[in-house]
């Protein structure tokens, strides 16, 4: 069956840091085998974490309405009114690809149309990995600051609640 891997290094947050507790988005620079294809690029990881933890039991589409696998920022997060999911906007700067799920696979669409077929079992083990990695990046830092605006309060316990509820599903 199918590759997909993904990895990512040179962690740090939007100032270049390796720890800042005001800043809520990690940043790196990611890696992604999808068959014989190879991606790369810097960007928002724990964004990119949170959509393959996503992508797991929802399809992901691939056009400029939608943020990308591995998008270059993350400005906001907006919160659903239950504060268990979050959609993040950023910029229209990343690199995207599409997931469609069928039966015990998925098939992963890349822009050139070209296309991988893996299987979901595969598919989660790898994803719980990379989400895992970055999940202990930010366990490695100085405690996040709550931030006093409500807005981005509930965008930043939404993204988390919405984080950890998927990953506990596996």
């Amino acid at each position: 069956m199918g590759i997909f891997k993904i990895e990512a290094d040179q962690f740090s947050w939007i100032d270049g840091s390796r720890d800042e507790p005001d800043d809520y988005c990690l940043h790196g620079h990611v890696t992604v085998q999808i068959g014989s294809h190879q991606l790369e690029d810097y960007g928002t990881v724990s964004a990119t974490a949170l959509y393959l933890l996503k992508s797991l039991t929802e399809d992901k589409a691939m056009d400029q309405h939608t943020i990308q696998m591995i998008p270059c920022c993350g400005h906001f997060f907006l919160p659903n009114q239950e504060l268990s999911e979050v959609q993040i906007i950023g910029c229209d700067t990343g690199t995207d690809w599409a997931i469609v799920h069928v039966g015990d696979r998925i098939r992963i669409i890349l822009d050139s149309g070209d296309e991988e077929w893996v299987e979901l079992s595969d598919y989660k083990e790898e994803v719980f990995r990379f989400a895992d990695k970055i999940e202990a990046f930010y366990q490695s830092c100085t405690p996040k600051t709550i931030p006093s605006d409500a807005f981005e309060r509930d965008g930043y316990t939404a993204f988390w609640n919405e984080w950890y509820r998927r990953r506990a599903k596996g």
